[in-house]
């Protein structure tokens, strides 16, 4: 999972750091310290999936099948010291916030991940940057007599030449800025990126922007929920940290633009569909041409629609929700059951494009999302996914082996982290028409 734009190799050699130290390398500690030091990274950063590894050589944020998870190598965490070890993780966290993992530039890759790096690293105090990072208005170390031995003269200038040219660079920029900037060296930051004691980015960024549309719009509206939730909590209590006034004001601009929840919605279904392929005359077989018929492919769905009875959905979610679904139900089957304590299978039904269902009332008691996971999975061979229609205002009923999105009606949000694979769907209040 190497990047080609991480140039120099970070990870020191096991006979560098003590091998007892890397094994017994923990990053949860310092998780820990940053909740107590910086909440509002923490609170980003606590739905994020961190995996150790030996694959990337540094560490990094990837989002990947409409997930997002945080890679770290043992081996290099060992060697930072507790401030740079907080730096790194506030690194990554406004990757996240800065959409650098779904919107990067193709062309050049290397030129981009220099960029952002450079622009990230203006928001963060020195002290807590690892070695190897970019910094705008700071050069390049001076090289030892014994790597001036190792390089060409080539190598030598290009070294130097981008050592003035990001020391001549202002900080508070954006990647867009400094990707413009550096345009002039465009040749020697791709050049230089097999060089291997060029600086080059002090996190692995390979695998940013490979994702389809679908899968950028769950990711964007994975770190807007974190984003809002650290936003919202961190102005209730005051507990910003190091996160400067300007900074603020900029997030809560952010988390202002609300996501279209019908589009998410829509997303989540059509990754949920399998493919249904079957023979038909209509189409030429290629193999065999007019002996056999030909085949042809469709779409189509199983999904599961729980729909909370306990009395906080109202009748005109449920009536924004039939309407969405009914113009999905051409290629996809709907099973609408209700449940409050417990699920009401007795009361099930199969939505039927065009049909007028009222909102009907079997219950209106507790809510229990243990009994619709339970319910859903002893299901699974029927539904390809399942959506809950829900307050959110219940426990967690842990992760879910299937294709699972939370749809919260207007007003109220999920009481406990999103689960892993899951996605949430937050319902817009819908305007009413003038008199």
């Amino acid at each position: 999972m190497a990047d080609q734009g991480t140039s120099t190799d970070l990870t020191p050699a096991l006979h560098e750091t003590d091998v007892e130290k890397v094994k017994a390398y923990r990053i949860d500690p310092h998780l820990v310290n940053l909740m107590w030091d910086e909440p509002f990274y923490s609170r980003v950063l606590r739905p994020i999936t961190k995996i150790r590894t030996d694959s990337v050589p540094t560490a990094g944020v990837l989002a990947k099948d409409g997930s997002i998870r945080m890679w770290w190598n043992p081996a290099f965490m060992a060697k930072l010291n507790k401030l740079q070890t907080r730096g790194l993780l506030k690194h990554e966290c406004l990757h996240l916030i800065l959409e650098h993992t779904t919107n990067r530039r193709k062309d050049p890759h290397t030129l981009w991940n220099w960029a952002t790096d450079l622009a990230i690293n203006s928001m963060i105090p020195e002290e807590e940057l690892p070695e190897g990072g970019l910094i705008p208005g700071k050069a390049f170390d001076d090289l030892t007599p014994e790597k001036l031995e190792t390089l060409s003269q080539e190598q030598i200038d290009r070294y130097n030449r981008l050592s003035a040219k990001i020391a001549s660079l202002e900080k508070g920029k954006s990647s867009e800025f400094y990707f413009g900037a550096l345009q002039d060296v465009a040749d020697d930051v791709e050049a230089g990126a097999g060089d291997g004691d060029m600086p080059g980015n002090m996190d692995d960024h390979d695998g940013w922007g490979d994702l389809s549309e679908e899968d950028k719009e769950l990711v964007k509206q994975k770190v807007k929920e974190a984003l809002r939730d650290a936003v919202t909590k961190c102005d209730s209590n005051g507990q910003w940290g190091s996160v400067p006034a300007e900074m603020r004001g900029r997030l809560r601009e952010m988390i202002s633009t609300e996501v279209d929840w019908r589009s998410l919605l829509r997303n989540f279904i059509g990754r949920s569909q399998r493919a249904n392929r079957s023979s038909t005359i209509k189409r030429i077989n290629r193999k065999y041409p007019y002996i056999h018929p030909g085949r042809k492919t469709g779409h189509t769905a199983n999904v599961g629609v729980y729909v909370d009875m306990s009395g906080s959905v109202d009748d005109e979610a449920l009536s924004l929700l039939y309407g969405e679904l009914n113009n999905l139900a051409r290629k996809v089957t709907f099973t609408f059951i209700p449940f409050d304590s417990s699920v009401d299978a007795d009361n099930a039904f199969e939505w039927r494009r065009g049909q007028k269902k009222p909102a009907m009332r079997y219950r209106c008691g507790g809510t229990n999302f243990h009994a619709v996971a339970k319910h859903a999975e002893e299901n699974r061979g029927k539904f390809d996914a399942y959506i809950v229609l829900t307050d959110g205002e219940a426990s967690d009923p842990g992760p879910s082996r299937m294709r699972r999105a939370w749809v919260i009606v207007p007003g109220r949000k999920l009481l406990f982290p999103t689960p892993k694979g899951d996605i949430v769907i937050n319902m817009k209040q819908e305007k009413k028409a003038a008199a």
